[in-house]
């Protein structure tokens, strides 16, 4: 399994994890299933956040990490409504007794939505000092917002801004992604197949068996083939989580990539796309 360091902080994590948004809508021996699978695939950095099933989720985690907690990059996040100083504080700790762990690698505000930030960035400060969390981040932030994060932090504290980044909505790729790389912030690319499903064209089918790959394979690779970008694609269906952990040592060369980047157009800017 392919890895690289991720952002500031002094870490290797898979380039390909398994995200875990709404799968307390799926049957639980079959997600957990799914979840351990993909750990044992080598697809170890696991997300999750208080927002899924209002805890269900990360509840069922708990259970899903028996005996390989230590082999995981755990991250979660903290709804805007509970980021106050001391609300960021009581949330990861309400996080980790669900999740039956100690500590987070990862802690990130969800989204924007009118919180204080620079109580929120004290409060993860806090954690981190606590060593109740390894780092943290931010989620669905803009260039904007990533500015106003590192004026308040510094450089070097924002490990990662998680955002929606498929192979039909690239924009990120005109601003957003070449500034995390410039100040070392990992990029997260949820929903990589798209909101719904993945979307077709003959290119991505074509590339895929030249390589004797998968479709959805592909388009991991296309999306983490810059050094700064990590993708967690959810499943609830082990196979499928197996097969997407692999899409990690898929290399594409240069006629890939030129392809791929013809058939899918990065598009004009329209703002940051979240869902």
């Amino acid at each position: 399994m392919q890895t690289r360091r991720f952002g500031p902080l002094d870490v290797e994590v898979p380039v390909i994890g398994i995200g875990t948004w709404n799968m307390e809508r799926d049957d639980e021996r079959a997600a957990i299933a799914a979840v351990q699978r993909a750990i044992d695939a080598g697809a170890s950095h696991v997300d999750t956040a208080e927002l899924y099933g209002n805890g269900q989720v990360e509840e069922m985690l708990g259970r899903a990490l028996a005996g390989r907690r230590d082999r995981v990059f755990l991250a979660s996040k903290v709804l805007p409504s509970n980021a106050t100083r001391a609300g960021t504080v009581h949330a990861c700790e309400r996080s980790l007794r669900r999740l039956g762990t100690d500590h987070l690698d990862l802690y990130l505000l969800h989204w924007r939505d009118g919180e204080d930030l620079a109580g929120t960035i004290a409060a993860f400060e806090e954690l981190r000092g606590a060593g109740k969390i390894r780092g943290w981040g931010v989620s669905n932030f803009g260039v904007g917002d990533l500015e106003e994060a590192l004026a308040i932090a510094g450089p070097g504290k924002i490990a990662c801004n998680q955002v929606l980044y498929h192979l039909g909505e690239r924009t990120i790729e005109h601003e957003l992604v070449p500034w995390c790389e410039r100040h070392q912030v990992a990029v997260v690319a949820y929903s990589p197949f798209g909101s719904t499903r993945l979307p077709r064209h003959a290119e991505l089918d074509s590339i895929a068996r030249r390589h004797r790959a998968t479709p959805h394979q592909v388009a991991l690779a296309f999306l983490t083939h810059r050094p700064a970008v990590f993708a967690i694609p959810k499943s609830s269906h082990a196979e499928r989580a197996a097969e997407n952990a692999a899409a990690a040592d898929l290399a594409l060369d240069e006629r890939d990539l030129a392809a791929l980047d013809a058939a899918f157009p990065r598009g004009r800017w329209r703002g940051l796309a979240m869902i």
